[in-house]
């Protein structure tokens, strides 16, 4: 009787993707995304199957079903660290393509929980790759000279896979830059040392060398 009466206080909010498909989800966990519970209170819609709330068009119902289950689990309090690392962890295990659509839906829903743990997950994809590589791991087409590899790619269609990839690129195009600088500075310092061969020697072997 008890849980029959729980069951029936619960709120609920409809949720509509893309394709035109809606679904009852648990208000709780639904407004744990900014976005929805944004949509909730400044426009009152999601009250009934009439008046659900359209999701971005980079949400489809399999994307929305993993975020609702992370809301799950993250919306209930008390959680200890362990535990929500734990969670992560075996959570963000799926392939490229699926990661990538989670992140974008994550940024679209303004989740940015969600978008951290999987934009880290996807950087360390990558981490150490050429950009010949990333292109394989994001199964994009090498049509680009050396100097446009690491360029932003066009994305007519609003593909998550090109548009991480220009993000990442641009991480990458920017650390580039650091280390030319950084090479810069170290041939400029190599240029203003004129101590001789034997007082370096000297000096690396331990002896003063007129250092």
């Amino acid at each position: 009787m008890v849980i029959a009466l729980f069951i029936q206080m619960k709120s609920y909010i409809w949720l509509q993707t893309a394709d035109g498909s809606v679904q009852q989800v648990e208000e709780e966990v639904a407004v744990f995304c900014p976005m929805i519970c944004r949509e909730v209170i400044q426009t009152g819609m999601g009250s009934s199957k009439n008046y659900a709330i359209s999701l971005p068009q980079r949400v489809n119902p399999a994307i929305l079903g993993l975020v609702l289950d992370y809301c799950r689990f993250h919306h209930v309090p008390g959680r200890s660290n362990k535990e929500c690392k734990n969670f992560d962890e075996k959570f963000i295990r799926m392939d490229t393509k699926r990661l990538c659509e989670l992140t974008s839906a994550a940024d679209s829903l303004q989740l940015k929980p969600l978008v951290d743990i999987t934009s880290r997950a996807l950087a360390r994809i990558i981490e150490g790759k050429t950009p010949e590589e990333i292109r394989e791991t994001f199964h994009l087409p090498d049509d680009l000279t050396e100097e446009e590899k690491l360029e932003p790619l066009r994305n007519i269609t609003d593909d998550p896979r090109i548009r991480l990839l220009n993000r990442l690129y641009a991480r990458k195009r920017k650390e580039l830059k650091e280390r030319e600088k950084l090479k810069n500075v170290e041939t400029v310092e190599e240029q203003l040392d004129d101590r001789s061969v034997d007082d370096l020697l000297s000096f690396i072997n331990g002896g003063d060398g007129g250092i």
